[in-house]
């Protein structure tokens, strides 16, 4: 695809075609410029089949604010939208629409309201909110669902995999197995949720990061094919790299080539005046590798060195092998808390594409229609309650407990605010048998968690940095409950209404449904 074509893909026209049909339909009806509300939020967390998050890790704002600034409908994008047709053959959209759009068709109207990014979230809260004219609220749908979503999911995965991992070095190397360019937008995501680094030397460069990366098993076959061996390779690269050095040790055999070239290669370094990186493991039974490579080179005098594993690593298989090291370590008298603590992980395939669960539920909703500067509930009821959105012009709070947990998210009409009650009744978003009741005294603090991140199409928020929004996702992760945070089958994090808010949907469905409200 050349240049010119990709910015038409990616620009205004990165939207579904209904999206475009509805806003003639509106223009048509005088609906067009009616301010509406739109929530973006997603239904359930990730389940990976084998295990399910229990919390989600946001992240894509910045990019869906950058692509919302170029956005708009050019003279060309008009062209294209004249000559489409229905299935007579005339014309789908008519001229005064179209220069309607041509000289309205961008964001200068939207605004805004988020839940900043590296902040856990929960289902059913909304990560964004929209409010802005009819056309151009809807038409940003598309763009918002899929730069967040896919950005959302992955940050989920690489926080559980760094939580799994004890906090030791990430690295994302998917670059090579992602979807097209869409690598790009997970490697950013993957460095929100917990990579240290990643190999993608692109993104890197634009996000201030340097890459990191090691070598292949193709320098080794090189110099095998020449007849030089291992070693030799090893050699080259420490001679090329003295003070990165960093092997691959699994293309003959680990235990009887690969590490003891390594360390003769290590040795020889050390007599020039380097200290070595370390090894990667990318074969095998990774944890008694780990284990057998970590003895061998303690006996040769390099207890510091980097043990690196990667291939098709995730969380759960992160998990494994950490159980069979804490299991099998004593047994060959290294320790396993010290070995655990010199590990890495090479992350690729399952963290770019989120191995599993390829996809975040997220929606888009419109929950509010603006008349006469009121604001007035809009509910879609579905057959399943649990998939009615919760209707109206909201503010999302977050209830920590005594102890500076996490205990609720609780979503209200937006004149509350429940800093200022005695007591917090929280109702479950469907299910009117479930209940509970918070006294201020149970309370240790009530967090705002959305803020203003577009007025009018004015940007009017600082963006954080990735290191601003690691820590935030830290601190985030850190007031979770353990059993919130576990790997398999995690407890059910509390989304709740307050009293007000619940009657307000009650009073909707009934209404809709044909009954009067109670």
């Amino acid at each position: 695809m050349i240049q010119a074509e990709q910015r038409i893909a990616e620009g205004i026209l990165f939207t579904d075609f209904y999206q475009l049909t509805m806003a003639q339909l509106y223009y048509r009806y005088g609906l067009h410029e009616k301010h509406v509300q739109f929530d973006h939020f997603f239904r359930d967390y990730p389940d990976y089949g084998a295990h399910k998050a229990g919390y989600c890790v946001s992240a894509g704002l910045e990019w869906l604010l950058d692509w919302m600034r170029e956005a708009h409908f050019t003279t060309d994008d008009i062209e294209y939208l004249r000559g489409q047709t229905g299935r007579s053959g005339q014309r789908l959209f008519e001229d005064d629409f179209l220069a309607w759009l041509r000289a309205n068709g961008d964001f200068n109207g939207i605004t805004m309201h988020a839940i900043p990014e590296g902040r856990v979230v929960h289902p059913n809260v909304p990560l964004t909110v929209i409010q802005g004219p009819m056309v151009m609220a809807q038409v940003l749908e598309t763009a918002l669902l899929n730069i967040i979503n896919y950005q959302t999911l992955i940050a989920t995965k690489a926080a559980r995999m760094r939580q799994i991992g004890r906090g030791q070095l990430l690295l994302e190397f998917g670059v090579r197995r992602g979807q097209s360019t869409g690598a790009n937008a997970g490697a950013r995501a993957a460095l929100i949720g917990g990579a240290d680094y990643t190999s993608n030397v692109g993104i890197s460069r634009v996000l201030g990061f340097p890459p990191k990366g090691t070598h292949a098993h193709s320098m080794v076959q090189v110099f095998m094919a020449l007849g030089m061996g291992e070693l030799e390779a090893f050699r080259a690269y420490a001679d090329v790299y003295p003070s990165d050095t960093l092997l691959l040790v699994d293309t003959i055999d680990t235990l009887e080539s690969g590490i003891p070239n390594a360390i003769t290669v290590f040795e020889e370094l050390r007599r020039k005046g380097y200290e070595p990186v370390g090894i990667r493991l990318d074969s095998g039974d990774l944890a008694y590798l780990s284990i057998q490579a970590a003895k061998m080179l303690d006996e040769a005098g390099f207890p510091n060195t980097t043990i690196v594993l990667s291939n098709n690593l995730d969380e759960l298989v992160i998990w494994q092998i950490l159980t069979q090291i804490r299991e099998e370590a004593p047994r060959w008298g290294v320790d396993p808390d010290r070995l655990i603590g010199r590990l890495a992980y090479g992350v690729g395939t399952r963290l770019i594409t989120s191995w599993g669960e390829p996809a975040l539920g997220g929606v888009y909703k419109l929950v509010a229609v603006c008349d006469n500067d009121r604001w007035i509930p809009a509910i879609k009821i579905s057959e399943s309650a649990d998939k009615t959105p919760n209707p109206g012009h909201k503010r999302v709070w977050r209830v920590y407990d005594q102890r500076g947990r996490a205990t609720a998210d609780l979503l209200s009409i937006d004149s509350e605010d429940p800093r200022q009650e005695e007591q917090l009744v929280l109702r479950h978003p469907s299910d009117h048998t479930k209940c509970r009741t918070l006294r201020r005294d149970e309370i240790s603090d009530i967090e705002p968690l959305l803020v203003e991140v577009l007025h009018e199409g004015k940007l009017v928020y600082d963006l954080p940095s990735i290191e601003e929004m690691r820590a935030r996702r830290e601190e985030d992760v850190a007031r979770l409950d353990p059993g919130v945070t576990r790997l398999i089958n995690p407890h059910i994090y509390h989304v709740s209404l307050t009293e007000k808010l619940w009657q307000i949907k009650q009073d909707l469905i009934r209404s809709f449904l044909g009954a009067d409200p109670a």
